[in-house]
């Protein structure tokens, strides 16, 4: 069901030793990662300049180091035009015409923490770098994933509806890591390669208000005890957590994340460039819920969200899940909101 946007080597199309980097029936599409020189835009970006279908890939960031991140990523033998851009005087010319901004700026989780700690300081980035685009490049697709996710994307809606910009079609929480790990949680579980495993995860991007749909899982899960269904619920919950832990003190989930954020980024390129169903779970505008944004699968076209999928049947346990996940949600949307309209 849902697009394997991002093989790395696929990528890059190696076909018995020569690089095929076709552009039939191909526009020119300039990606911005802002926030290029973090633990998640370094390889975020590595990752896209191997996409055939990215012509300029525009590097920003606070960091000084910036430059040479895009001049290190420039020596790659991949098409893509790179350049580096630094410090606010800078952004207006990295967000110049972009088809696509992909943010992953922002400050990381550490432990203890939790994605509202994060709050007050990514909410300030991401409402200044909406307030470019809509400047700069009016018509681009936003792919968040700066947390809380389910703050951030109603934040950069609402500085778009002031600049009179918005639209909801273009705007997009990344919840595709939530996504990558439950295929690979249940691929390791039913022993098969996760490539092959398909399964949507709905509502946001935290906590209680993720919602893997195992019972859509393609091909089922091969647990049937409620028991060990919850525990794999609440493992796909808290696998940003799992990491924190994991790293002692020394970060947050940034290569998988680097991963799933170029997947997205991929499969919203292609449905830019005219193929046909391109679906992706992302945290968008949406009626099919009391909240104003629910992430669940969506089709990416040639004007970003073409369609709205929603979740389908759900079971007892999983309606359970939803009710739970409603209030949390609905705070962090109201939370967003209430910022950008100070």
């Amino acid at each position: 069901m849902f697009s394997r946007a991002l093989k790395p080597v696929a990528a890059v199309a190696v076909q018995n030793g020569a690089k095929n980097f076709s552009t039939t029936s191909q526009r020119n599409y300039k990606v911005v990662v802002a926030g290029a020189s973090g633990g998640i835009g370094q390889p975020l970006s590595l990752l896209l300049k191997q996409n055939a279908l990215v012509t300029h890939l525009a590097l920003y960031d606070l960091a000084p180091v910036t430059p040479g991140v895009a001049c290190d990523l420039s020596h790659m033998d991949t098409p893509a035009k790179v350049t580096g851009h630094k410090g606010p005087e800078q952004l207006a010319d990295a967000i110049k015409g972009a088809d696509l901004v992909v943010i992953p700026a922002g400050v990381p989780r550490k432990p203890g923490m939790t994605r509202d700690d994060l709050f007050n300081t990514n909410a300030s980035i991401v409402r200044d770098l909406a307030n470019v685009v809509a400047s700069q490049a009016p018509k681009a697709i936003m792919a968040i994933i700066t947390n809380p996710v389910n703050s951030m994307v109603p934040i950069a809606s609402e500085v778009l509806k002031k600049a009179g910009v918005y639209d909801p079609k273009r705007v997009l929480g990344v919840t595709t890591l939530d996504v990558v790990r439950a295929c690979a949680f249940i691929g390791e579980i039913n022993g098969v390669n996760p490539t092959n495993v398909s399964v949507p995860v709905i509502g946001g991007h935290s906590g209680v208000t993720i919602i893997p749909v195992l019972s859509q899982s393609q091909p089922a899960v091969k647990l049937s005890d409620q028991g060990k269904i919850k525990a794999l619920t609440e493992r796909i919950q808290e696998a940003g957590t799992e990491v924190v832990k994991a790293k002692a003190g020394g970060g947050s989930a940034t290569l998988s994340m680097a991963y799933a954020g170029a997947r997205l980024a991929g499969s919203v390129l292609r449905g830019l460039n005219g193929e046909s169903n391109v679906v992706e779970c992302a945290y968008v505008k949406s009626d099919i819920t009391e909240a104003a944004y629910f992430a669940n699968p969506v089709v990416l076209g040639k004007n970003g969200v073409e369609k709205n999928l929603g979740y389908g049947k759900l079971n007892a346990y999983e309606q359970e899940l939803l009710k739970a996940a409603m209030p949390e949600l609905l705070k962090n949307i109201k939370t967003g909101e209430d910022f950008a309209k100070k």
